[in-house]
């Protein structure tokens, strides 16, 4: 379960419905003192407290230090060993191999193309398609796992859950859609409402959003 009781500094995502899907397929994974984890994204550092607290040496990276600095005040409320490290995630792992990453990247499709540098928008939007970072993700991922380790992501349906589950069989993984949820449209979904239909990643009328948990394990 996340924790809950986060302090979550202005600009920093607050744990929500895709942090507990993905938290709740994170508590079926065996985790133990000998598993390292890497969490990409962290925020406030719920799902990377999560896996500490199941006995996990964990290591957490953001690209936003109010981020960082969130998720360090919280270990220490929670009296939890983790390593968060500021900047881009295969930058500082560089070198460094893990059993298990955690992703809950940005994913909303954005009509502004590439990835916005400051401010609380660089937790969601994710250029035209919502995959940049995904498509990132997918193709750093055999370079951060150990054979046999796992990847755990979560993202939107209207990122193409199809095209993530090709992109890492691909890159040598058993992958598939694990987990599904049907979660009401927040405020930037229904801001960007005409736009997404538009671009046919919605329907008129719709109001609720697919979430989906993807697990592939490396080979």
């Amino acid at each position: 379960m996340v924790p809950g009781r986060l302090i979550a500094l202005p600009g920093v995502y607050r744990p929500q419905a895709d942090t507990l899907l993905l938290a709740n397929a994170l508590a079926q994974e065996e985790l133990g003192p000998t598993t390292e984890v890497m969490e990409i994204g962290t925020g406030t550092g719920a799902l990377a407290l999560c896996a500490a607290d199941a006995g996990a040496r964990v290591t957490a990276v953001d690209v936003s230090w109010p981020s960082v600095i969130a998720a360090r005040i919280n270990a220490v409320r929670w009296r939890l060993p983790l390593r968060v490290l500021h900047g881009d995630f295969a930058t500082r792992t560089r070198g460094r191999r893990f059993d298990l990453v955690l992703a809950n990247p940005p994913y909303v499709p954005s009509p502004r193309a590439g990835l916005p540098s400051r401010g609380a928008a660089r937790a969601w939007d994710a250029g035209p398609d919502g995959r940049e970072v995904i498509d990132r993700i997918c193709s750093s991922a055999p370079s951060l796992l150990r054979p046999g380790g796992v990847l755990l992501m979560v993202h939107s349906a209207m990122c193409e859950p199809a095209a993530t589950v090709a992109r890492l069989q691909a890159e040598g993984f058993s992958a598939g859609v694990t987990a599904r949820a049907r979660v009401p449209w927040g405020p930037v979904l229904r801001s960007r409402r005409e736009w997404l239909q538009s671009r046919g990643l919605a329907e008129a009328g719709e109001q609720r959003e697919e979430l989906v948990v993807i697990r592939a394990q490396y080979s």
